[in-house]
Formats: C-alpha cells, sequence, structure tokens
C-alpha cells in the first residue's frame, strides 16, 4: 500500500474562527481585568500592576487577533479509504496519518464553547505511542457522519488495530 504524501484536503468549518477567538479571550481577559480593577484600586502599587497589565494584555491582544485565523489556515483533515489526515497548530505545526488498520476507537468531542458554536472535535485513538489524532473545529452534524464513516471503515479492516 503506498501513500501519496500531501497536507489533507479538507478545511474545518469557519465558525472555528471565531470559537478560538473566543477561547483565546477566555485567558486573556480574567488577568487583564483583575490587574486593571487593582490597579484602580490600590494607589501606591499602580504603577507596577499597570506594567504588569501591558505585560499581559499586549501579547494577549496580538494572541486573541492573529491566532485564530492563523489556526484556520493551518488545520486541515482528510479521510481515504486508507487512512486518515489531520494536519494542526499554528505555531508549532503538526501533520499526522493513521492507517484505518491502526485506528481502534473514534470519539465525539464537544466543549462548552463548541456546543454554543454548534462546533464539535473527532478524536482518532489509535494503536500508536504518539497518542490520538484529533480534528478540531468541525460542524456537528458533519463531525458526527464522519465518526459514523471512521468506525464503519475501521470496522471493516481485518485485524485487531494493534
Amino acid at each position: 500500500m503506498e501513500w501519496e504524501l500531501r497536507p489533507p484536503r479538507h478545511s474545518v468549518d469557519r465558525r472555528a474562527i471565531r470559537w478560538w477567538a473566543v477561547q483565546a479571550l477566555a485567558w486573556v481577559l480574567p488577568p487583564v481585568l483583575v490587574l486593571g480593577s487593582l490597579a484602580a484600586l490600590i494607589a501606591p502599587a499602580r504603577s507596577w500592576l499597570l506594567g504588569a497589565l501591558l505585560i499581559v494584555a499586549l501579547p494577549g491582544a496580538v494572541y486573541a487577533l492573529l491566532m485564530p485565523a492563523r489556526r484556520y489556515r493551518v488545520h486541515r483533515w482528510e479521510v481515504t479509504e486508507e487512512a486518515v489526515y489531520a494536519a494542526s497548530g499554528w505555531l508549532w505545526l503538526k501533520w499526522r496519518v493513521a492507517p484505518m488498520s491502526r485506528i481502534q476507537t473514534v470519539d465525539t468531542v464537544r466543549g462548552p464553547l463548541q456546543q454554543i458554536f454548534s462546533l464539535s472535535g473527532v478524536k482518532v485513538t489509535t494503536a500508536s505511542a504518539a497518542g490520538s489524532i484529533k480534528i478540531h473545529g468541525l460542524d456537528r452534524h458533519l463531525a458526527a457522519a464522519l465518526v459514523e464513516q471512521l468506525t464503519a471503515r475501521a470496522q471493516a479492516v481485518p485485524g485487531d488495530a494493534t
């Protein structure tokens, strides 16, 4: 069996951009709000609290603005008769390929924010020390269909995926 080494063909759902942006803001805003509140309340410490606020807020704003679009350009996936392909990351890029014969389980993953955006993820557990393949940011209906498709294809392959 010979595989063509190429990037996966399918992009994730465009709503993933907003989902990733909200996730980023959920990490950045709490410390910014705490530091801002403390700076407003504690006059003697105001200068170093505002300094700390800038140290947190500026990189956080850059992260929240740039990361979602970059991740959208990188995150891709594809399922063929022979394998599952996934590319992910935004600074460190990861490309994974798993043959159908190595698939052990296929799961749907939906966190609270994903549910708000009607998104879902698919986790493909393989017989590999490298761990599972995760495809995040799919439309929830597409993810459910993908889980069914992968499960059927993996069951059709003889052997025990080890």
